[in-house]
């Protein structure tokens, strides 16, 4: 069954490798790079530079033969918040818990560009170094 993944600030990818069981998402090890960059090496799972090793004795947990990968799995050991949508196979992960506490420890906004009422687009960045009132809404 084919999933699409929606992974930190990636664009979302359909993987047709998905198998979905439970709270699990094993993916090909292809689909799993091309989704989200990790790649799986002798060394555990790597995302550039970055190396987590697969704790001892739940191998299993993470890899099976054929190349599979448990891409929730990684996730819930990282301690990466993801949501699943089992009725549109839709999974969307999250930035890593370290990363968000990187952001929020420069106490610096992200980047992002909006339309006026008058459709001219502004970026936050146009405005760095003065002073900016961000106010949002929401009907809930």
């Amino acid at each position: 069954m084919a999933a699409t993944i929606i992974y930190d600030d990636r664009a979302a990818i359909d993987a047709a490798s998905a198998t979905i069981e439970g709270d699990n998402l094993w993916l090909a090890t292809a689909d799993l790079t091309r989704a989200t960059g990790w790649e799986i090496k002798p060394e555990g799972a790597c995302l550039g530079d970055r190396c987590v090793p697969l704790p001892a004795g739940r191998k299993a947990e993470f890899q099976r033969p054929g190349d599979r990968f448990n891409l929730a799995a990684l996730a819930r050991h990282l301690g990466q918040p993801y949501a699943a949508d089992e009725r549109h196979s839709v999974w969307s992960f999250a930035p890593a818990p370290e990363v968000i506490g990187g952001k929020l420890r420069s106490l610096e906004a992200p980047d992002f560009t909006l339309p006026d009422l008058d459709g001219k687009m502004h970026s936050l960045s146009d405005y760095r170094g003065r002073k900016v009132l961000l106010m949002s809404w929401a009907s809930w």
